[in-house]
C-alpha cells in the first residue's frame, strides 16, 4: 500500500468550489489538511495531520471540533505546515494572487508540489519562471499548470509533447480568451447579419459572466498576453513579461484611466457607446474584404515574435467559425506541416478549469506514489 500524501489548497472561488467538488468524488483522493480562503485558514492538527478536511462538507468543516481553525497564513507559513506533513505533500493554488505565485520556489525547494491555474507565477519576469523549475528540480517536486492556457484543454500538455518528443514548433496561433471570443463571434458572425453595437455586447457578456467584474480586464488584451508568454516559453523562447512585445488594446484611449471602483466600472459602460461607431469601422473593413476581425495571439519561433491583437480571417476559417466562447489553438509543426495540430473547445468556466486542475493532481499523485 503506498504511503498517504497530503494535499493543501488555496482558494474556494469559482474554481476553488469546483475542484473541491469533483476532489470529493476521487476514488482514492490524497488527505485534505489545510484550505486556506483569503481570511481563514482550516487545517488538521499536528503533529498528527488528522482527521483530515472533508472535501465533500468543506463549507461546514470549520465546525468541526477536532480541525485547527486560523486566520491567513502567509506563504511561508502553509509551506512550513505542509513540509512537516508525515508524507509527500501537493500544493493546489486556485487563486489569482500573484504574491502566492512568487512563492512557489519556496514551496518546491521544501518538496512541495504545485499544482494551479494561477497564471501570474508562469507569465511574470522570466527570472520567477527559471526559478519556480530550478527549484522542483532541487526540491524532487513536480508543477503542473496545464489550466494556466485554455481553462480543461489539453494546451500546455500538447505543446510539452510536441517539444518533448523533438518536433519542431514553428508557429502557434489561436483564441485564447473566452470574452473575447464570445465578443467577437456575437458582434461579428462569419455567417453576417449582426447588428449588435460593440458596447452592447460587452454589456451582454459582462451581464452573462463572461467578463471579469471589470470589463477591462478582459479588454485590455493581458490575460491573453500571459497565455502567450506561457506558451512562447515552453516552444524555447526567452520572453521576458507580458510588457514586452506588443499588446493591442480594446480599451479606448479616453476610458484607459477611469478609476477601477464600481463607480469607475459604470462610467466605462456609460462612456463605451461613444466608440461604437470605430469598433464599427474595424467590422466593416474586415467585411468589405470578405473576411471577419477576431482577437487573437501568435508566436512566431523562428522570428521570436510574439502579437496580441486583432486581425483579419477568412469567413470559412477555423477561428472565424468558433461558437460562443470557445478557444482554439493551432500548433504548426516541421511533423504536421501545413496542416496544424488544433486544440478546439470550451475555454473558460469554473467547471471546465478545474477539470483541468484536477486532471493535473492525479498526474501528480500517480507520479509520486
Amino acid at each position: 500500500m503506498s504511503a498517504p500524501i497530503y494535499l493543501g489548497v488555496i482558494g474556494v472561488g469559482g474554481v476553488g468550489t469546483a475542484f473541491l467538488n469533483q476532489l470529493a468524488r476521487l476514488p482514492n483522493a490524497p488527505k485534505l489538511i489545510l484550505l486556506a480562503r483569503s481570511s481563514q485558514t482550516l487545517l488538521s492538527p499536528t503533529p498528527s495531520y488528522s482527521p483530515s478536511i472533508p472535501a465533500a462538507e468543506w463549507k461546514t468543516a470549520v465546525e468541526t471540533p477536532s480541525l485547527t481553525k486560523s486566520g491567513a497564513l502567509t506563504p511561508d507559513e502553509i509551506a512550513s505546515y505542509l513540509a512537516s506533513a508525515p508524507g509527500r505533500s501537493v500544493l493546489v493554488d486556485n487563486t489569482s494572487d500573484p504574491a502566492l505565485a512568487s512563492s512557489y520556489p519556496v514551496f518546491l525547494r521544501k518538496g512541495i508540489s504545485i499544482v494551479t491555474p494561477n497564471k501570474k507565477g508562469f507569465s511574470s519576469d522570466l527570472s520567477l519562471w527559471k526559478d519556480i523549475f530550478a527549484s522542483a528540480a532541487e526540491g524532487k517536486a513536480l508543477v503542473y499548470h496545464e489550466s494556466t492556457v485554455g481553462a480543461g484543454l489539453p494546451v500546455i500538455s500538447t505543446l510539452k509533447d510536441l517539444v518533448a518528443t523533438g518536433d519542431e514548433v514553428t508557429r502557434i496561433e489561436g483564441v485564447f480568451s473566452g470574452t473575447l471570443s464570445f465578443l467577437f463571434n456575437t458582434f461579428a458572425p462569419a455567417s453576417g447579419g449582426s447588428d449588435a453595437k460593440w458596447s452592447e455586447v460587452v454589456a451582454k457578456a459582462k451581464e452573462l459572466g463572461y467578463t471579469e467584474p471589470d470589463p477591462r480586464d478582459d479588454l485590455n488584451g493581458m490575460d491573453v498576453a500571459r497565455k502567450l508568454t506561457i506558451l512562447a516559453r515552453i516552444a524555447g523562447l526567452d520572453v521576458q513579461s507580458p510588457d514586452s512585445f506588443p499588446i493591442e488594446s480594446l480599451i479606448p484611449a479616453e476610458l484607459a484611466s477611469l478609476p477601477s471602483s464600481s463607480d469607475g466600472i459604470t462610467q466605462f459602460m456609460t462612456r463605451l457607446p461613444e466608440f461604437d461607431a470605430q469598433m464599427a469601422g474595424i467590422k466593416e473593413g474586415a467585411e468589405k474584404a470578405g473576411k471577419v476581425v477576431r482577437y487573437v495571439g501568435s508566436v512566431d519561433v523562428g522570428k521570436k515574435e510574439v502579437r496580441v491583437g486583432l486581425q483579419q480571417f477568412d469567413k470559412d476559417s477555423a477561428i472565424a467559425g468558433l461558437k460562443g466562447s470557445d478557444n482554439i489553438i493551432s500548433f504548426y509543426t516541421r511533423r504536421y506541416g501545413s496542416n496544424p495540430l488544433i486544440v478546439q473547445g470550451a475555454g473558460a468556466g469554473g467547471d471546465v478549469t478545474a477539470m483541468g486542475v484536477t486532471a493535473d493532481l492525479i498526474k501528480v499523485l500517480e507520479r509520486l506514489s
